[in-house]
């Protein structure tokens, strides 16, 4: 092979156009297509009855998936997999956020939102209330 001497001489490491393209089809579509559908995060809070009563901020720690800062998404460095994500392409952060509970919500009801930011996809997120007995 004529061009194998050049095999190792260069190498382009572009970054994912994943979260662009996610980032693209939530804003025309609203939802996540296929494999994405994955990315809502779930949660549940739980309140005494005196705390639903007269609602709340709450605040949460939620697991949210980022492109993978150590190799741009494309989960791997040359040719080796990638040492931080493992070959996947996308990191864990914790997203730390405030909810706020309305005045009189009452237990097993839902509080739904996105968390947004430029440097990630959208990720939907669903809290659920329980209200503990007062015993």
């Amino acid at each position: 092979m004529a061009h194998d001497c050049f095999a190792d001489e260069i190498a382009i490491d572009f970054p994912s156009v994943r979260p662009a393209v996610e980032r693209m089809r939530d804003a025309f579509l609203g939802e996540r297509l296929g494999e994405h559908e994955t990315d809502l995060v779930r949660a549940e809070v739980s309140l005494s009855p005196q705390e639903a009563l007269g609602g709340r901020v709450v605040p949460l720690q939620l697991p949210v998936r980022i492109t993978c800062p150590h190799c741009g998404g494309r989960g791997e460095t040359w040719t080796e997999p990638c040492s931080l994500c493992g070959g996947t392409g996308d990191s864990q952060f914790s997203q730390h956020v405030r909810v706020s509970v309305p005045p009189g919500v009452a237990d097993g009801a839902c509080v739904r939102f996105r968390v947004t930011s430029p440097d990630r996809s959208p990720v939907r997120v669903e809290v659920r209330i329980a209200i503990r007995s007062s015993v």
